[in-house]
């Protein structure tokens, strides 16, 4: 079945129409410089700041408008123009959260409990039995995240690499089945993930997920490779059969083309917002300044959004409620705590 859905694009789609990309005027700009000097006026911290606390009243509006894009249009957003060089990174941070705040809730994305994660190098390993993406400076395959909407903000760039690339799966999945309507069909199957050691206390270090469902009339796609790898790591966990192996490798070779997928580069102040469930993302391997206070940062916000979709209840595990505008999605909190900052991240 073809998935009929503005958000199957193909890069010279985004190349020739760029109203995905919506720039701050000054007067945004000085509207969201005004919600910080409130907020810090206020004495508000990160873990109390309210919508109130930040007030948007033309910028929220704008926000509301890309949300409507995110679920029920192209899938994909970048907010550029913020100035980054007047503001302390502390700053910065509250300004992200501050925005973050009118687009959603964000959800946990680890069990460290970090609603606002750092994405740096920290040596992980992505290939690894733990590995995450973010952690690390390899080059990453095309994935989703584990929530509805993953949100970038651009602290710094890479001295070299670091580009950004995202996918529309409605398209991979819509040239999956003009090419093998018999191997996408095998990714309708579930298959073992592995929670790769966030799974809550008690449980296995696997699960049951399809990469693709299509629920009440919406398609959606949940999708890392080396996590459903992994999941053949557990000896107890069911093996991929050849048809799954066989359709993970083209769904792969398809978001790979370079008609398919978009290349961007990020610039300082970049917000990127992209729907999981419609959006695939990779960015390329990248090399670091020598100096910390150079070296490539970003912001993450995981977010559940009040416009959701509905999701099947195969998608459960993750989600946990799959009701549509639930808080839902991330990795809960082992300890119940949450962090506004990534464990281990430099503090330059």
């Amino acid at each position: 079945m073809l998935i009929t859905s503005p958000a199957d694009w193909r890069a010279a789609d985004l190349a020739a129409d760029t109203d995905w990309i919506a720039r701050f005027t000054s007067t945004d700009c000085a509207e969201i410089d005004a919600a910080l000097r409130t907020a810090q006026a206020r004495g508000a911290t990160l873990e109390a700041l309210t919508r109130e606390d930040f007030p948007l009243p033309n910028v929220a509006a704008r926000i509301a408008g890309v949300r409507d894009q995110i679920e029920n249009g192209r899938g994909i957003c970048v907010l550029r123009g913020l100035p980054t060089g007047p503001y302390t990174k502390d700053e910065l941070r509250l300004i992200y959260w501050g925005l973050g705040r009118h687009i959603g809730t964000a959800v946990s994305q680890s069990k460290d409990g970090d609603l606002l994660g750092d994405v740096r190098n920290f040596g992980a390993d992505v290939f690894g039995a733990e590995g995450r993406g973010y952690k690390s400076k390899q080059q990453l395959s095309f994935h989703t995240d584990s929530c509805d909407v993953v949100a970038l903000m651009v602290l710094r760039v890479a001295m070299s690499g670091g580009i950004s690339m995202i996918a529309s799966s409605v398209a991979v999945h819509n040239e999956m089945v003009r090419r093998r309507p018999d191997l996408v069909a095998a990714l309708y199957e579930p298959v073992a993930w592995s929670w790769q050691g966030q799974e809550p206390p008690g449980e296995p270090g696997w699960y049951m997920q399809p990469v693709f469902n299509f629920f009440n009339g919406k398609f959606s796609c949940r999708y890392v490779r080396a996590h459903i790898r992994n999941g053949e790591r557990f000896s107890d966990a069911p093996r991929l059969t050849e048809a799954q192996v066989e359709a993970l490798d083209l769904l792969d070779e398809i978001a790979w083309r370079e008609d398919v997928h978009l290349s961007m580069h990020f610039e300082p102040g970049d917000i990127q917002i992209l729907c999981n469930h419609t959006c695939m993302h990779s960015r390329t391997a990248f090399e670091d300044y020598p100096e910390d206070d150079r070296r490539r940062h970003l912001l993450r916000m995981w977010l559940a959004v009040p416009n959701s979709r509905a999701l099947s209840p195969l998608m459960s595990t993750i989600y946990q409620d799959t009701s549509p505008g639930a808080v839902r999605g991330g990795f809960p909190s082992r300890s119940g705590a949450h962090h506004y900052q990534t464990l281990g991240a430099l503090a330059d």
